[in-house]
């Protein structure tokens, strides 16, 4: 596939939109600058064409339009992946933002969903059974392209990744073929399929396990970011041990006028321990009692129903983003000392926040999919989202001096939903040699054209 696009006239695309059951959008459209937007301000591609797709059909008869019209293709649910994946300049989008009905089997345990739809499509939908499986850390990432890419979120030391909950894909190929997948059909690309991200078609519907979760409470503790390097040693060695019903991290922001802190902190940076409880807010407030001695400035503990706690905490779209990770086996004082003393390099005031993440727990024992390694403890996600375009320099020497910070206590790899384009080295380094070659011989019998490449690449390896 060229990744360059003819020009096309009206003709040619009012002959698309004839034949979707959904619409087909060009930059004169009335409609188009919002349906392009993304949410990284940093992405400003401008497609030739955006396929809002209704159907399977729609989809595969996208890709026929396409390969037809020599137009590079990327694939669009949330549009939250930092790197741009879900636009491409002067190509074509399959847009599946129509695609989001969601259908929940209580019998069963399961949901299927839309490959359009957002994790608050979902979890407004399980929330009144009282159930839940593992989503993003906010409510507008699509459903389909965080669980393709792993899925790491609130829940994970509970229940797992989002793909560890995956039971099967509805997948359109490059070639237009509508695949089911799951363990017995099709194990090869069922595994592929648990990490290996939106490299091998066009998920049309995913379906997940789900658990009951009757009770979510969480707690958020502020402390100026001077008290940071205390407090996140306590935290530290609170998770230790700590039960797999623990979730949450340390997180240095820039604190706001309806944060729980007082009036001095608002506009300045902060240290905030936030602890989410798959459990009763009796057992939260027993395990955060030494956090509590340590005499937080601000704090809020409540119980919450997870959709809504997903809602709080979604950011606007708009903003510039620039994101990176490195994953830990281990946490000593030094690491930290580095991961705290780099805060101050973060633009402030900004919706920026610089994260320690823990893993473990049912990550640990999860399943040999291709992402990253399952023996890391933590993860350090640099997270830059700022208005200023003068900032971008800035915010990235501090995302990538944390990660270089840390490094020496590294796994090597990377989870990729968490970076944006960082070469192809790191997208290897990401699933681990072995791991690649394997998703990249099945890479050349799916998609042997790398039609699906503007997520981190797997470059199709064939055979004679």
């Amino acid at each position: 596939m060229s990744t360059t696009s003819r020009a096309l006239d009206g003709r040619t695309v009012r002959g698309l939109d004839a034949a979707l059951a959904g619409t087909a959008l060009t930059p004169e459209d009335p409609s188009y600058e919002d349906v392009r937007a993304v949410f990284n301000a940093m992405v400003t591609a401008r497609p030739a064409v955006i396929a809002r797709c209704a159907t399977p059909d729609d989809i595969a008869t996208a890709l026929a339009f396409a390969t037809d019209h020599d137009l590079e293709v990327a694939v669009r649910a949330g549009g939250h992946s930092v790197s741009g994946a879900s636009l491409v300049d002067g190509g074509l989008v399959v847009d599946l933002r129509p695609m989001r009905d969601v259908g929940v089997d209580t019998g069963r345990r399961t949901v299927t969903v839309g490959g359009g739809a957002t994790w608050a499509d979902l979890d407004a939908a399980i929330q009144p059974y009282h159930l839940a499986t593992t989503g993003g850390r906010v409510s507008t990432t699509g459903v389909a392209g965080l669980t393709l890419g792993g899925g790491s979120g609130w829940l994970e030391r509970r229940f797992g990744l989002s793909c560890d909950n995956l039971l099967a894909v509805e997948l359109v190929t490059a070639d237009g073929r509508q695949v089911h997948v799951d363990e017995e059909s099709t194990p090869e690309l069922f595994w592929a399929l648990h990490g290996g991200g939106g490299n091998f078609g066009v998920a049309t519907s995913l379906t997940f396990a789900l658990h009951p979760l009757p009770e979510f409470c969480i707690a958020l503790l502020v402390w100026p970011a001077e008290q940071g390097r205390a407090v996140s040693r306590l935290y530290r060695d609170l998770l230790d041990g700590a039960p797999e019903a623990v979730g949450g991290g340390v997180i240095y922001h820039t604190a706001k006028a309806d944060d729980p802190v007082p009036p001095e902190l608002v506009d300045t940076l902060c240290c905030a321990v936030l602890v989410t409880y798959t459990g009763p807010i009796g057992e939260l407030r027993e395990f955060i009692a030494p956090l509590r001695a340590a005499e937080p400035w601000g704090e809020f503990v409540s119980e919450v129903p997870y959709a809504e706690f997903q809602r709080m905490l979604d950011d606007p779209p708009g903003q510039r983003n620039y994101w990176s990770d490195e994953n830990l086996r281990e946490l000593p004082d030094e690491a930290l000392d580095r991961f705290c003393a780099r805060a101050g390099e973060m633009p402030v005031p900004s919706a920026s926040q610089q994260l320690l993440f823990p893993w473990g727990g049912a990550i640990s024992r999860g399943r040999a999919w291709p992402g990253f390694d399952r023996g890391a403890a933590w993860a350090v996600h640099p997270f830059g989202i700022y208005p200023d375009p003068a900032d971008d320099a800035r915010v990235r020497a501090w995302s990538r001096g944390l990660c270089a910070d840390v490094r020496p206590w590294g796994t090597g790899d990377a989870y990729l939903n968490f970076i944006g384009d960082e070469g192809h080295d790191r997208v290897v380094a990401g699933f681990g040699e072995r791991n690649y070659r394997r998703l990249a011989e099945l890479k050349g019998r799916y998609d042997p054209d790398d039609v699906f490449h503007r997520w981190h690449d797997i470059r199709p390896l064939t055979t004679a």
